[in-house]
């Protein structure tokens, strides 16, 4: 079970939003490289990185900033974030990405989706991004019609490393993530699936020790860790089973 620590990029700045609006972005570091190599010393072993301007504009914005990280970093990041096309995906793992995460173009184009997995096997995950119970695309501005199991369902078989699974409604506002959702899905495809939106306090980690949880691949954390809700040694020993607290 991986804890991901997320580094969300605007303006190459680290940042939080709330409930994906640009309009409430939280600076917590002006120097993301600076904010990848504490949490590479804080223990964790992954980083998930989202250029959030190139979610929205289509395509990478914050390149430069991404390319600090990785220089910055041994930990394997994946990046999400206006990621559309081949070359694209291409250029990005050349310079040492671990994983890509498609998101709009997972909607838009599917096949590409399973294109890409076959020239990247294990390189290539699915972000799906629901506000509602309906996945959302372009920076998470626009609806569509598709619900997120019957989305996640295109791509059983096709080789997708894991899939990104992020409750808009509860994406930075830390009120626990959607566990029932999250598990639903990890139960309905047989792709790894990584929970991400709302992870609140050391009772979220708890529970991503649970039984039913067990499927998951991990989750995602982002203002829980910023604002010092969650203490990392203490997740991380959580994780790895070397303590459990009786009180959650």
């Amino acid at each position: 079970m991986i804890l991901f620590p997320a580094i969300d990029l605007k303006d190459g700045k680290c940042v939080r939003l709330k409930l994906g609006d640009m309009d409430t972005a939280t600076v917590y570091n002006e120097d993301p490289a600076d904010q990848a190599r504490a949490f590479e010393h804080q223990g964790f072993e992954w980083l998930h990185v989202v250029d959030l301007n190139g979610a929205f504009k289509g395509q990478s914005v914050n390149s430069a900033a991404v390319g600090a990280i990785l220089k910055a970093t041994k930990n394997p990041v994946q990046l999400g974030g206006g990621i559309r096309t081949l070359p694209q995906i291409e250029d990005w793992l050349d310079r040492g990405l671990a994983r890509v995460i498609l998101g709009t173009v997972a909607v838009r184009d599917p096949e590409l989706v399973k294109e890409a997995c076959r020239a990247f096997p294990g390189k290539v995950a699915v972000g799906i991004d629901a506000r509602g119970g309906k996945v959302a695309v372009e920076g998470w501005a626009e609806a569509s019609s598709l619900g997120v199991v019957e989305l996640a369902k295109k791509f059983e078989g096709a080789g997708v490393a894991a899939i990104i699974y992020t409750d808009i409604d509860r994406d930075g506002v830390l009120t626990g993530i959607n566990w029932g959702s999250t598990i639903d899905l990890a139960e309905a495809v047989s792709i790894p699936v990584i929970a991400s939106g709302g992870l609140a306090s050391i009772a979220d980690i708890v529970r991503m020790t649970m039984p039913d949880a067990s499927k998951l691949e991990g989750a995602i954390s982002g203002r829980a860790l910023y604002d010092g809700r969650i203490d990392p040694a203490e997740a991380l020993a959580i994780l790895k089973g070397k303590t459990r607290e009786a009180n959650w």
